[in-house]
């Protein structure tokens, strides 16, 4: 089959694409607002976008808490959404009014970070701390604006829980990461292999 994004003239009951591009890891994002209020979200548009030095990005479908949050403190962290935190993270990503904090509804203790203000989760396996670069508000081929805003951030330090640390490496079989698929669907990561680059 083929079909027109603008059309969305696919004829399937769903839109396929969010489950043609997957899995995404899942970025849990922590934040504080001006009044120091925690908050706490999941967003599946999520990922690295560069290790020197390390940076990452997360879209949101509107200009939600996350985002505005961010651009007000110039700070947040990304949890890592494992297995066992599946349920806590699905309850945080209920649409609460602005300062009712995500954590307390989803039973969640927050941990201090070391080079930001805003908290991480407590439980989550890693957290990236991370200092705001700049937020892009997507237009589409058009020129109009959408309502996709892209969030970009410096990782300034890393937490990382010493018991998924096998041998020097962080072992994912032991964090066993959530991955976000299209429709309902969610994937965890349980077994890896390996492949070496070729040489020049």
């Amino acid at each position: 089959m083929h079909y027109e994004t603008s059309k969305n003239d696919h004829g399937l009951p769903y839109n396929p694409f969010k489950a043609i591009v997957a899995p995404r890891p899942i970025g849990w994002i922590s934040t504080l607002d001006k009044e120091g209020r925690s908050n706490l979200a999941p967003y599946s548009f999520f990922n690295g976008i560069g290790d020197a030095p390390p940076m990452v990005m997360f879209a949101s479908s509107g200009f939600k808490d996350s985002a505005a949050n961010i651009a007000a403190t110039g700070e947040f962290v990304c949890n890592m959404a494992s297995q066992d935190l599946q349920e806590a993270m699905n309850v945080s990503s209920a649409p609460l009014a602005a300062g009712v904090s995500e954590f307390e509804l989803a039973g969640l203790e927050m941990a201090p970070s070391k080079l930001v203000k805003v908290p991480r989760v407590a439980s989550a396996y890693t957290a990236l701390e991370c200092k705001h670069l700049q937020t892009i508000r997507m237009q589409d081929l058009d020129g109009n604006d959408t309502e996709s805003w892209v969030v970009f951030g410096q990782v300034v330090s890393v937490y990382i829980d010493d018991s998924v640390v096998v041998d020097g490496m962080l072992d994912l079989t032991k964090v066993r990461p959530l991955a976000r698929l299209g429709y309902k669907d969610y994937a965890v990561v349980e077994e890896l292999f390996q492949m070496a680059r070729p040489s020049a």
